[in-house]
């Protein structure tokens, strides 16, 4: 047997993607909630009013990644605009049904965010929303029934708005100590029914996409920085005060990471390669390795970065780093000196990146690459030598539900069944340390790169459409069953 009895099959979501009821239950606004839909050649965009002339807009993810928000305008929700996070399909009001459907598959971990604006309406509140931190209660003690360990997300793409508006996001310190607060909030409230805990969802996107990342609306260099290091030390003390409650507590990093291939036998591919991973890896070397690395602290004297840190936080960062290291990985990435002759590669994380011709894409540019969990697990396990979970893999499709409700999804139990012996073959043959694997989206839910329904990456179909419409019925897909065959044999079964 390559997995251990006590590996932790499932699958993953996010509040904001899946879990609607954006005006209910004493919530407050989030980031997501003043962000569009789009598609694969529309990119999403953040709304926004100019208070001193009333005067609304929008501005494209792209261009607020590259610019920051025009001077004078707020993020806010704008009358007439489709908002997919606000309903999503609706975990708030089908959790118990979807937490069947996840005991009847045989989960044995349910990745989920919590909404801090859930608890926390404004980010900055002094007390708790109750109503909020009971909906969680109720979601926990149904997992309960099933078995099912809750891995859960403090921070995934969710920032509280107020706090984006009032601080500028996580660009401003104080935002430590609002997380700190959260973060010991939950894990007290809910100690005894969660004993895995995420801080910030896949961290490194602070470099690409600062406001999903963290609420900052100012693109510049310096800000990205100080931001992200203001989120590893909240981190580090959230490490710290877990250690303090129980020890039965852990805390994860969570990484976006995927291999990163030189193109051709070119040694400046090779290079350029290296460069590209590092630009993920310094993340993962300070939350969990616990220090920043040389080549990080040169490129930032290069780019002019000076972080402004407070006595102690590197104390803090070296004692407390990450338990466990978890992180997505759909596909890997190609790059090479030679781009513009090349052709452009596509998908999520697409930028700078050529395609490969070794594999098949899909129609949202993904590739299914056989072999990028077992190199991404070797190359995490050397570096860092502490546990991993994969708890983001999968593949967005546009799924159709035939009239008798079936979904056949060939094409995602073939991507699953690649990608799962690739991440048995670094458990078995080169004896990585993993916890467990969540399969990304395993209720269909809205997609956050794009804000399609269409893009579909569940093992169950919800009925709702990008237009909002639909009846959010549930449909067992053909993975489905798949699926759990594959829990039931602990991965020994694939076929």
């Amino acid at each position: 047997m390559s997995f251990s009895e006590h590996f932790l099959w499932g699958g993953a979501t996010a509040a904001n993607q899946y879990e609607g009821a954006w005006d209910e239950g004493g919530k407050g606004l989030s980031t997501s909630d003043v962000m569009t839909n789009g598609s694969h050649t529309v990119p999403r965009r953040i709304t926004w009013v100019k208070p001193a002339t009333g005067e609304t807009g929008s501005t494209d993810l792209s261009t607020l990644s590259c610019r920051g928000l025009p001077e004078g305008v707020e993020p806010a929700i704008v009358a007439g605009e489709f908002y997919p996070s606000h309903t999503a399909t609706d975990f708030y009001h089908h959790y118990a049904e979807d937490i069947a459907l996840m005991g009847e598959m045989g989960f044995k971990a349910f990745r989920l965010s919590i909404n801090w604006a859930r608890i926390f309406p404004n980010g900055d509140d002094e007390e708790p929303n109750e109503e909020g931190l009971a909906f969680y209660d109720a979601v926990f003690d149904e997992c309960a029934k099933y078995g099912i360990e809750p891995l859960v997300t403090l921070s995934h793409y969710e920032t509280p708005l107020n706090l984006a508006v009032r601080y500028g996001g996580w660009a401003d310190r104080r935002l430590i100590g609002f997380f700190e607060r959260y973060a010991k909030t939950v894990m007290k409230r809910y100690l005894g029914k969660v004993r895995y805990y995420l801080t910030f969802n896949e961290i490194n996107l602070m470099s690409m996409m600062p406001f999903m990342a963290g609420g900052v609306t100012d693109a510049a260099p310096q800000v990205r920085a100080q931001a992200a290091h203001h989120q590893f030390v909240a981190s580090a003390l959230t490490v710290k005060a877990a250690h303090e409650l129980s020890p039965e507590l852990r805390i994860g990093q969570m990484l976006a990471y995927s291999p990163v291939y030189p193109y051709s036998a070119d040694p400046a591919d090779d290079l350029l390669a290296m460069e590209r991973a590092h630009d993920a890896l310094w993340y993962a070397d300070v939350q969990t390795g616990g220090s920043y690395p040389a080549y990080r602290l040169k490129q930032m004297e290069r780019d002019g970065v000076a972080l402004e840190m407070e006595p102690g936080d590197e104390d803090l960062l070296a004692r407390y780093p990450a338990d466990f290291l978890s992180f997505s990985c759909y596909g890997g990435s190609t790059v090479s000196v030679r781009q513009r002759e090349l052709e452009a590669g596509s998908g999520n994380l697409a930028l700078g990146i050529v395609r490969n011709p070794c594999l098949a894409t899909n129609a949202w540019g993904w590739a299914t690459d056989p072999y990028c969990l077992r190199l991404a697990l070797n190359t995490l396990y050397d570096r860092y030598h502490k546990p991993l979970w994969v708890v983001e893999n999968g593949i967005g499709w546009s799924d159709v539900r035939e009239p008798d409700g079936s979904v056949h999804d060939d094409y995602r139990i073939d991507y699953l069944r690649q990608n799962i012996q690739s991440m048995k073959d670094a458990v078995d043959l080169d004896g990585v340390d993993l916890m467990g694997y969540t399969m990304w989206g395993c209720i269909d839910l809205v997609s956050a790169g794009t804000g399609e329904m269409r893009k579909r990456y569940g093992f169950v179909y919800v009925d709702r459409d990008d237009k909002g419409e639909g009846t959010l019925e549930r449909s067992r897909k053909d993975s489905f069953y798949w699926y759990k065959k594959v829990i039931a044999t602990n991965g020994e079964d694939l076929s």
